[in-house]
């Protein structure tokens, strides 16, 4: 009962000390973090003495009140918040460590249906963004941090953020100073690719402009009237009545002559 009472005291406290719209201990009490996290520390210990059917019954009845769904399985350190916490999942295998933070929608999940550990572990003092999904029996190291929206499906080193999908280092951060330094030069397939395909989309166009230069001026070369005819055509093609009057073989002869 205690060790109970020292771990709600811790989560309290990291409301406090995460979410600087907690004011009082009398609005902290409302949140539904902290409703489903005390709740989650009575179905734990029941879990843990194989007592039937209860833990879970307690799993679904905070999980109605609250948007937050928390296996009773699932071991989880002191100090533990999640801030708003609607639509946030935590699987039966997974563990946290101290002093963690979850926003509403992550997902601690797995990736199939095998037995045994199939959920990750967050070590201590981890922050997981909104809408985060962290899949697989991965590790997430201490002081890591995990970018809103991101899969994560590999392990992530300590006091390092990753972003993206699937997620990727973009920076690491010095514990003792808490100086970031951003990683330069990662590998970016899906950028690379889209690059490229710019790229041919440029050259596809320049080529198409060429071509179509060239089919115009083909066009006005070999379709457009002469600027000039012979006089001796002109006068002809005015007074048709004449050459029609001439002598055949005076025809003839200026068709040779021309």
């Amino acid at each position: 009962m205690g060790r109970f009472i020292t771990y709600v005291r811790a989560d309290i406290a990291a409301i406090f000390r995460n979410d600087p719209a907690a004011t009082s201990l009398a609005e902290v009490l409302l949140y539904p973090g902290l409703h489903a996290i005390v709740n989650h520390r009575i179905a734990h210990a029941l879990w843990r003495a194989r007592v039937p059917f209860l833990p879970r019954l307690l799993s679904q009845w905070a999980r109605f009140l609250t948007g937050i769904e928390i296996h009773p399985g699932a071991t989880i350190g002191c100090g533990f918040f999640i801030d708003h916490g609607m639509g946030t999942v935590i699987g039966e295998t997974a563990e946290i460590g101290d002093n963690v933070m979850l926003y509403q929608g992550v997902t601690l999940g797995g990736t199939g249906k095998q037995l045994g550990k199939r959920h990750p572990t967050l070590q201590d003092n981890v922050i997981v963004g909104v809408g985060a999904s962290v899949l697989g029996a991965i590790t997430i190291g201490s002081g890591a941090r995990i970018g809103g929206g991101a899969v994560v499906v590999k392990d992530v080193p300590a006091y390092s953020t990753a972003i993206g999908i699937p997620a990727r280092i973009v920076a690491t951060r010095d514990p003792l100073t808490g100086e970031s330094r951003r990683v330069e030069e990662l590998p970016d397939p899906e950028g690379d690719m889209l690059r490229d395909l710019r790229d041919r989309l440029l050259e596809m166009e320049q080529r198409i402009d060429e071509l179509s230069a060239l089919t115009s001026a083909h066009t006005h070369h070999h379709h457009a009237l002469p600027d000039t005819l012979h006089s001796d055509v002109w006068k002809q093609l005015e007074h048709p009545d004449d050459l029609l009057q001439q002598d055949p073989e005076k025809r003839k002869d200026r068709s040779l002559d021309n």
